[in-house]
Parts: C-alpha cells; sequence; structure tokens
C-alpha cells in the first residue's frame, strides 16, 4: 500500500522587494515515488502549473542554499518569520516563490517518516517500473522513425 501526503498552502509569488501575490499550492509526496517532490501552483488559468523536484534538495534547502539550473531552494529570515525560497526556472520563464518555513517543514518531517532517508529504494517495485519502461509509447519523432 502506497501513502500519499499532501498540504495546500498559499506560496507568494515574488514580483519585486516590495510586492508578492499569494499563489494557491499543493505539496504531494508519494510513497511509490519516494525520490520526488510535487508541487502544483494554481495561478488563475485553466491549467495549473506542476513541478516536480529531489525531496532531497527540499530538505536540505530548508537549511541552507541549494540546488542548481531550474530548482534552487534556500531558507531566509529570523526564526520567528522564517521562510523558504524557491526559484524556479523554465523555458515558459523564471518564477521567485516563498513558503512559511514552519509549514514546509512539518509537511516535510511527515514525508521523511513515511520513507525515511536512505531507504527510498526499498519503496520502489522494480518490476513495475521495468514494465513501465518496456511498454511506455514512444515520443513523437516526426514518424519515420529515427530520433
Amino acid at each position: 500500500m502506497h501513502t500519499i501526503i499532501e498540504r495546500e498552502l498559499d506560496i507568494e509569488l515574488v514580483l519585486s522587494a516590495e510586492r508578492s501575490v499569494p499563489v494557491p499550492a499543493r505539496l504531494v509526496y508519494r510513497s511509490n515515488d519516494p525520490f520526488a517532490v510535487h508541487v502544483t501552483f494554481h495561478i488563475g488559468s485553466d491549467v495549473p502549473v506542476h513541478w516536480t523536484f529531489a525531496r532531497d534538495l527540499l530538505v536540505e534547502g530548508v537549511f541552507r542554499p541549494c540546488g542548481e539550473g531550474d530548482v534552487r531552494v534556500w531558507p531566509s529570515g529570523p526564526d520567528s518569520r522564517r521562510v523558504i525560497f524557491f526559484a524556479l526556472r523554465s523555458p515558459d520563464g523564471d518564477a521567485l516563490l516563498k513558503a512559511p518555513a514552519p509549514v514546509v517543514s512539518a509537511w516535510l518531517e511527515r514525508t521523511l517518516r513515511v520513507v525515511p532517508p536512505g531507504e527510498e529504494t526499498d519503496q520502489i517495485d522494480a518490476e513495475e517500473c521495468l514494465f513501465a519502461l518496456l511498454t511506455a509509447r514512444p515520443a513523437d519523432d516526426g514518424g519515420d522513425g529515427r530520433p
């Protein structure tokens, strides 16, 4: 049986040093996908924005700056007002977001109780993964069979 841990929260989209807007978001962790965390942002469009990145990145980012490239995470602020910043980069643009550290940390601790660090591979069904790889449909490559 797999466990799903979800948490709804408002994350602030930082527009400038003086201005940010709340963005409803959902943090999701699935024990059958133990290395990943999923974040869905509801930005008022027909389709929400989904991001997936390593749980280890978020665990480290609660304590110190980490990440390269598309996802960077770091803590900021005094203990009483601590926040976690997320810098996300995609071909569609960049976003700087901040979330309350106590909320993110509490959710993250729940994921670590369900699948402790170092036990992630125990949660993976190798046969299921192999089946998914072998039965995956090839990406649209133009139809001539060449990559």
